[in-house]
């Protein structure tokens, strides 16, 4: 059954509602990537289960922390590898996000809207973005649009860009799911619409396996790769000022102007 990698967490378990999922959590990135593969065969013992024995591995492909991917891709690789090829389940970062956030809502009996935004703190006064379609089923896994960047002072412009037809960001149609809320609260303010703090996890990665799987999702090893979006991990002074000057032509201009 599914076994999966998602810094800085680990979770094994069949995916179906009401099944036993064994866990862990602990340090992320660097700190991580001594411990990932004896925690690992810890979870089969305590489950009693054996890695070739699994269906598929799955891994949080990112968008998210350069290290980070690197090493869960790396460790579903040499997994998948060592249990002689089993198929390895490369899961985008924001789909986890957005599902752990729907999920949240259900334990707590909050409504459901329609749409919900994935917002991950890409740093660099950026977020990554992506849009999903909440329905009673679940989420529709493909996205309305790719993951992007976006700059917390245009989202609300890409967002009413991306909405399907008679859905709004002001009826509440979109829950803003993430953990972007405190760090760019004043870029942020004025976007309307239901807030979830959430957080990619190991758990909805386990409970989006299944049906992903079942959709001819999975790959060979050798084929899972990170999705990194950004493609830098820092910018130059002028790439920082065009960056800001190209956001400030693109803000709506004020009412009455």
């Amino acid at each position: 059954m599914p076994l999966m990698p998602s810094l800085p967490r680990l979770a094994l378990g069949s995916g179906a509602p009401g099944e036993p999922v064994w866990r862990y959590s602990g340090p992320g990135a660097a700190q991580s990537s001594a411990t990932l593969l004896p925690t690992v065969q810890s979870l089969l013992a305590q489950a009693g289960w054996a890695l070739h024995s699994l269906d598929a591995i799955v891994f949080g492909r990112g968008p998210g922390s350069f290290t980070g991917l690197r090493t869960a891709c790396a460790v579903a690789q040499g997994l998948a590898y060592g249990a002689g090829g089993l198929p390895v389940l490369p899961v985008d970062t924001l789909l986890a996000l957005a599902e752990a956030a729907r999920e949240q809502r259900v334990m707590a009996g909050l409504p459901l809207p329609a749409l919900i935004a994935a917002l991950l703190d890409a740093r660099m006064d950026e977020m990554y973005v992506a849009l999903y379609a909440c329905g009673p089923q679940g989420l529709q896994t493909a996205p309305l649009q790719p993951p992007r960047l976006c700059a917390p002072a245009l989202l609300a412009a890409h967002l009413r860009q991306s909405l399907p037809t008679g859905l709004t960001l002001e009826a509440g149609d979109c829950l803003l799911a993430g953990n972007v809320f405190d760090p760019y609260a004043a870029g942020l303010a004025d976007v309307p619409g239901p807030r979830e703090p959430a957080l990619p996890t190991a758990e909805a990665l386990l409970a989006l396996a299944p049906g992903l799987l079942a959709a001819g999702q999975a790959v060979a090893a050798q084929d899972a790769l990170p999705l990194y979006v950004r493609d830098q991990v820092a910018r130059t002074t002028a790439e920082r000022e065009r960056l800001r000057l190209e956001q400030a032509a693109q803000r709506p201009a004020p009412q009455g102007a």
